[in-house]
C-alpha cells in the first residue's frame, strides 16, 4: 500500500510541475519605442531652438504622453498619442528602430488629429534616447524629444516660432519623479 501511495504523490508531483510551466510570452513589434513619457512642450524656431520667453506658451507643465505599437503589429509604426493633454492628438509615425527615431509622414490619411477633420499633425525629428535623461530623483532614464506641428494653429505665426519642442523622459512608476 505504501508503494501505491508513494507511486500517486510522485505521479501528482508531475503532473502539477508540467502544468505549471510558464508560456514565454511575446513582446509587441515596437517594445523598445513604445512607452509613458512625462514630457514639456516649448515654442521652438526653425532650427529647433526654444524660443525665448516662449517655454511651456500654454502654462501645462508636465504632461503624459504615449508611444505605443499599432494594431497592425509593424515595425515600422508607432502610435503618439498626447492623451488630450495638450492637442488631442493621436497619429501614426513611421519609426526606424535601429536609429530609434520617429515622424509622420506626408499621407493625410495617417496624420489626422483623432477627432477632428482636416487637421494634420506634422512630426519631425523624433528621437528616443537610451539613458539620455535624468529623473527627478536623479536616476537615469530614457529621453524623447519631438517637434510639432498642427494645420489648424495660428500661433507660430501669430508670436514668431515654427513648431513645438515635446521632450522629457519615460515614466518610470515611482511617485518620487512624477
Amino acid at each position: 500500500m505504501k508503494k501505491v501511495l508513494y507511486f500517486a504523490a510522485l505521479l501528482l508531483t508531475m503532473t502539477l510541475a508540467t502544468s505549471c510551466e510558464k508560456e514565454e510570452v511575446g513582446g509587441t513589434a515596437t517594445e523598445s519605442m513604445a512607452g509613458q513619457w512625462y514630457v514639456t512642450c516649448d515654442a521652438a524656431d526653425a532650427n529647433g531652438n526654444v524660443v525665448e520667453g516662449l517655454e511651456d506658451p500654454f502654462g501645462l507643465g508636465r504632461f503624459l504622453i504615449v508611444t505605443a505599437n499599432t494594431s497592425s503589429n509593424n515595425p515600422n509604426e508607432i502610435l503618439v498619442n498626447d492623451l488630450g493633454n495638450f492637442w488631442e492628438f493621436n497619429v501614426k509615425a513611421n519609426c526606424d528602430q535601429s536609429t530609434m527615431t520617429f515622424f509622420t509622414s506626408t499621407s493625410a490619411d495617417n496624420n489626422l488629429v483623432a477627432g477632428y477633420e482636416n487637421v494634420n499633425v506634422t512630426i519631425a525629428g523624433g528621437k528616443i534616447v537610451k539613458d539620455g535623461g535624468v529623473q527627478n530623483n536623479g536616476s537615469k532614464a530614457d529621453y524623447i524629444e519631438f517637434y510639432v506641428k498642427f494645420s489648424d494653429d495660428d500661433f507660430p505665426a501669430a508670436y514668431g516660432y515654427d513648431s513645438y519642442k515635446i521632450s522629457g523622459v519615460r515614466y518610470s512608476g515611482l511617485a518620487e519623479n512624477d
